[in-house]
Protein backbone atom coordinates (compact mmCIF):
# COMPACT_ATOMS: atom_id res chain seq x y z
CA UNK A 1 0.00 0.00 0.00
CA UNK A 2 1.53 3.55 -0.93
CA UNK A 3 0.42 6.48 1.45
CA UNK A 4 0.80 10.04 1.08
CA UNK A 5 1.14 11.58 4.40
CA UNK A 6 1.24 15.58 5.20
CA UNK A 7 1.63 17.76 8.30
CA UNK A 8 0.95 21.29 7.98
CA UNK A 9 0.32 21.85 11.64
CA UNK A 10 3.31 23.86 12.34
CA UNK A 11 4.90 26.31 9.98
CA UNK A 12 7.49 24.09 8.36
CA UNK A 13 5.26 20.86 8.56
CA UNK A 14 6.23 18.40 6.73
CA UNK A 15 5.43 15.39 3.89
CA UNK A 16 6.18 11.68 3.96
CA UNK A 17 5.76 8.95 1.43
CA UNK A 18 5.19 5.14 2.74
CA UNK A 19 5.23 1.96 0.97
CA UNK A 20 3.93 -1.03 3.08
CA UNK A 21 3.94 0.76 6.69
CA UNK A 22 7.10 1.61 5.57
CA UNK A 23 8.58 5.54 5.79
CA UNK A 24 10.49 5.61 2.33
CA UNK A 25 11.44 9.33 2.98
CA UNK A 26 10.22 12.55 4.78
CA UNK A 27 11.07 15.69 3.96
CA UNK A 28 10.14 19.18 5.85
CA UNK A 29 8.71 22.15 4.51
CA UNK A 30 10.57 24.96 3.84
CA UNK A 31 9.30 27.13 6.33
CA UNK A 32 10.46 30.81 5.20
CA UNK A 33 7.50 29.96 2.48
CA UNK A 34 3.93 29.54 3.48
CA UNK A 35 1.89 26.57 3.20
CA UNK A 36 -0.22 28.28 0.87
CA UNK A 37 2.75 28.51 -1.31
CA UNK A 38 4.53 25.22 -1.32
CA UNK A 39 0.98 23.00 -1.76
CA UNK A 40 0.50 20.88 -3.34
CA UNK A 41 4.00 21.19 -4.99
CA UNK A 42 5.79 19.81 -1.97
CA UNK A 43 3.69 16.82 -2.42
CA UNK A 44 3.79 16.02 -5.38
CA UNK A 45 7.57 16.67 -6.28
CA UNK A 46 8.26 13.72 -3.29
CA UNK A 47 5.76 11.54 -5.20
CA UNK A 48 7.55 12.14 -8.12
CA UNK A 49 11.30 11.78 -6.82
CA UNK A 50 10.59 8.15 -6.35
CA UNK A 51 8.89 7.43 -9.57
CA UNK A 52 5.40 7.90 -8.06
CA UNK A 53 1.98 9.09 -9.85
CA UNK A 54 -0.32 10.79 -7.19
CA UNK A 55 -3.24 8.83 -9.03
CA UNK A 56 -1.41 5.31 -7.76
CA UNK A 57 -1.60 6.64 -4.04
CA UNK A 58 -3.56 4.25 -2.17
CA UNK A 59 -4.16 6.15 0.55
CA UNK A 60 -3.79 10.18 1.83
CA UNK A 61 -3.12 10.90 5.26
CA UNK A 62 -2.85 14.09 7.02
CA UNK A 63 -2.17 16.19 10.32
CA UNK A 64 -5.82 17.16 11.90
CA UNK A 65 -4.13 19.35 14.51
CA UNK A 66 -4.37 21.15 17.16
CA UNK A 67 -2.27 23.32 15.46
CA UNK A 68 -1.78 26.51 13.65
CA UNK A 69 -5.23 27.72 12.64
CA UNK A 70 -4.20 28.61 9.01
CA UNK A 71 -1.92 25.87 8.25
CA UNK A 72 -4.75 23.04 9.57
CA UNK A 73 -7.22 24.74 7.35
CA UNK A 74 -4.96 24.62 3.87
CA UNK A 75 -3.19 21.49 4.21
CA UNK A 76 -7.26 19.34 5.01
CA UNK A 77 -8.20 20.91 2.19
CA UNK A 78 -5.04 19.97 0.12
CA UNK A 79 -5.09 16.78 0.67
CA UNK A 80 -9.29 16.15 0.51
CA UNK A 81 -8.73 17.39 -3.17
CA UNK A 82 -6.49 15.25 -4.24
CA UNK A 83 -8.21 12.25 -2.32
CA UNK A 84 -11.43 13.72 -4.24
CA UNK A 85 -10.32 13.59 -7.62
CA UNK A 86 -8.43 10.29 -7.73
CA UNK A 87 -10.85 8.78 -5.66
CA UNK A 88 -9.05 7.83 -2.55
CA UNK A 89 -9.41 7.45 0.91
CA UNK A 90 -8.18 10.11 3.36
CA UNK A 91 -7.23 9.74 7.17
CA UNK A 92 -7.20 12.63 9.24
CA UNK A 93 -4.50 11.97 11.98
CA UNK A 94 -4.36 14.08 15.56
CA UNK A 95 -0.97 15.72 15.77
CA UNK A 96 -1.17 15.09 19.43
CA UNK A 97 -0.88 11.24 18.68
CA UNK A 98 1.48 11.39 16.09
CA UNK A 99 3.67 13.15 18.59
CA UNK A 100 2.74 10.36 21.23
CA UNK A 101 3.71 7.73 19.11
CA UNK A 102 7.14 9.10 18.33
CA UNK A 103 7.82 10.01 22.08
CA UNK A 104 7.15 6.42 23.12
CA UNK A 105 9.31 4.71 21.21
CA UNK A 106 12.03 3.10 23.72
CA UNK A 107 9.91 3.93 26.87
CA UNK A 108 8.96 0.86 28.84
CA UNK A 109 5.12 -0.77 28.57
CA UNK A 110 2.86 0.89 30.75
CA UNK A 111 5.01 4.19 30.88
CA UNK A 112 3.14 7.82 29.82
CA UNK A 113 4.17 10.08 26.82
CA UNK A 114 2.97 13.54 27.19
CA UNK A 115 3.14 15.30 23.84
CA UNK A 116 3.14 19.18 24.12
CA UNK A 117 2.60 21.43 21.04
CA UNK A 118 3.24 25.30 21.93
CA UNK A 119 -0.40 27.13 21.87
CA UNK A 120 1.15 30.45 22.81
CA UNK A 121 -0.44 32.69 24.51
CA UNK A 122 1.92 31.17 27.65
CA UNK A 123 -0.50 27.87 27.00
CA UNK A 124 0.35 24.18 25.66
CA UNK A 125 -1.74 21.80 23.78
CA UNK A 126 -1.54 18.42 25.25
CA UNK A 127 -3.22 15.10 25.75
CA UNK A 128 -1.82 11.93 27.65
CA UNK A 129 -0.86 8.46 25.95
CA UNK A 130 -0.06 5.10 27.39
CA UNK A 131 2.60 3.08 25.72
CA UNK A 132 1.56 -0.81 25.17
CA UNK A 133 3.42 -3.25 23.28
CA UNK A 134 -0.07 -5.46 23.17
CA UNK A 135 -0.77 -7.51 19.98
CA UNK A 136 -2.55 -5.15 18.42
CA UNK A 137 -3.12 -4.40 14.58
CA UNK A 138 -0.95 -1.37 14.47
CA UNK A 139 2.48 0.33 13.51
CA UNK A 140 5.12 -2.03 12.66
CA UNK A 141 8.53 -0.77 14.49
CA UNK A 142 7.04 1.58 16.42
CA UNK A 143 4.76 0.80 20.25
CA UNK A 144 1.36 1.48 20.34
CA UNK A 145 0.16 4.39 22.38
CA UNK A 146 -3.62 4.61 23.79
CA UNK A 147 -4.88 8.17 24.93
CA UNK A 148 -6.28 8.10 28.28
CA UNK A 149 -6.49 11.72 28.51
CA UNK A 150 -7.90 14.26 25.49
CA UNK A 151 -6.59 16.76 23.65
CA UNK A 152 -6.84 19.95 26.10
CA UNK A 153 -5.19 23.43 26.34
CA UNK A 154 -3.83 25.23 29.10
CA UNK A 155 -1.35 26.98 31.13
CA UNK A 156 1.80 24.65 31.45
CA UNK A 157 2.24 24.60 35.53
CA UNK A 158 -1.44 24.25 35.90
CA UNK A 159 -1.45 21.34 33.60
CA UNK A 160 1.73 19.47 35.64
CA UNK A 161 -0.32 20.36 38.82
CA UNK A 162 -3.25 18.37 37.76
CA UNK A 163 -1.40 15.62 36.65
CA UNK A 164 0.47 15.39 39.90
CA UNK A 165 -2.54 15.69 41.96
CA UNK A 166 -4.23 12.63 39.80
CA UNK A 167 -0.97 10.51 40.66
CA UNK A 168 0.46 11.02 36.79
CA UNK A 169 3.96 10.96 35.88
CA UNK A 170 4.66 11.14 32.21
CA UNK A 171 7.89 9.43 31.76
CA UNK A 172 8.66 11.41 27.76
CA UNK A 173 7.48 14.91 26.82
CA UNK A 174 7.85 15.49 22.90
CA UNK A 175 7.05 18.57 20.96
CA UNK A 176 8.21 21.85 20.65
CA UNK A 177 6.27 22.79 23.87
CA UNK A 178 7.71 20.39 25.75
CA UNK A 179 11.17 22.22 24.60
CA UNK A 180 9.95 25.80 25.11
CA UNK A 181 8.69 24.74 29.25
CA UNK A 182 11.58 22.16 29.79
CA UNK A 183 11.99 24.12 32.77
CA UNK A 184 8.44 24.12 33.87
CA UNK A 185 8.29 20.25 33.28
CA UNK A 186 12.17 19.74 34.81
CA UNK A 187 10.85 21.00 38.02
CA UNK A 188 7.14 19.34 38.17
CA UNK A 189 8.37 15.63 36.84
CA UNK A 190 12.41 15.55 36.64
CA UNK A 191 12.03 12.15 35.74
CA UNK A 192 10.33 13.19 32.36
CA UNK A 193 12.54 13.16 29.70
CA UNK A 194 12.30 15.86 27.27
CA UNK A 195 12.45 15.19 23.33
CA UNK A 196 12.15 17.87 20.42
CA UNK A 197 9.64 17.85 18.01
CA UNK A 198 10.23 15.69 15.05
CA UNK A 199 8.74 15.68 11.51
CA UNK A 200 5.43 14.14 11.91
CA UNK A 201 4.21 13.37 8.43
CA UNK A 202 5.74 9.75 8.91
CA UNK A 203 4.01 8.91 12.05
CA UNK A 204 0.53 10.48 10.76
CA UNK A 205 1.28 7.67 7.72
CA UNK A 206 1.99 4.95 9.74
CA UNK A 207 -1.12 5.76 12.38
CA UNK A 208 -2.56 5.64 8.84
CA UNK A 209 -1.40 2.77 7.32
CA UNK A 210 -2.26 1.07 10.49
CA UNK A 211 -6.04 1.72 10.11
CA UNK A 212 -6.63 3.08 13.44
CA UNK A 213 -8.55 5.97 12.13
CA UNK A 214 -11.37 5.25 10.03
CA UNK A 215 -11.79 6.46 6.37
CA UNK A 216 -15.29 5.51 5.61
CA UNK A 217 -16.99 8.48 5.92
CA UNK A 218 -15.23 10.20 2.74
CA UNK A 219 -12.77 12.74 2.65
CA UNK A 220 -14.93 15.42 3.79
CA UNK A 221 -15.67 14.23 6.90
CA UNK A 222 -12.51 15.36 7.72
CA UNK A 223 -12.17 18.15 9.92
CA UNK A 224 -9.76 20.56 11.77
CA UNK A 225 -9.08 19.62 15.72
CA UNK A 226 -8.75 23.78 16.79
CA UNK A 227 -9.28 22.81 20.60
CA UNK A 228 -9.15 26.27 20.93
CA UNK A 229 -11.22 28.50 19.08
CA UNK A 230 -9.68 30.92 16.43
CA UNK A 231 -8.87 34.06 17.13
CA UNK A 232 -10.62 36.23 15.16
CA UNK A 233 -13.72 34.29 16.36
CA UNK A 234 -12.57 35.46 19.68
CA UNK A 235 -12.18 38.55 18.33
CA UNK A 236 -15.46 38.88 17.06
CA UNK A 237 -17.58 38.32 19.58
CA UNK A 238 -15.76 40.66 21.85
CA UNK A 239 -16.77 43.29 19.62
CA UNK A 240 -20.55 41.89 19.72
CA UNK A 241 -20.53 42.05 22.83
Amino acid sequence: MKVLALDTTTRAGSVALLVDDRVVEERAGDASRSHAERLPTEIVALAAAHDLAIADVDLFAVASGPGSFTGLRIGIATMQGLAFVHHRPLAGIPALEALALLGGDGLADGSIVAPWIDAHRREVFTALYRVTYAPLDGVAGLPQVVEIEGATVGAPDVTLRRWLENGIRAGAFIGDGAVLYCDTIAHAMPAGRILPAPPLAGAVGRLAAAGLHGTGAGPAAIQPLYVRRPDVEIARDEKLR
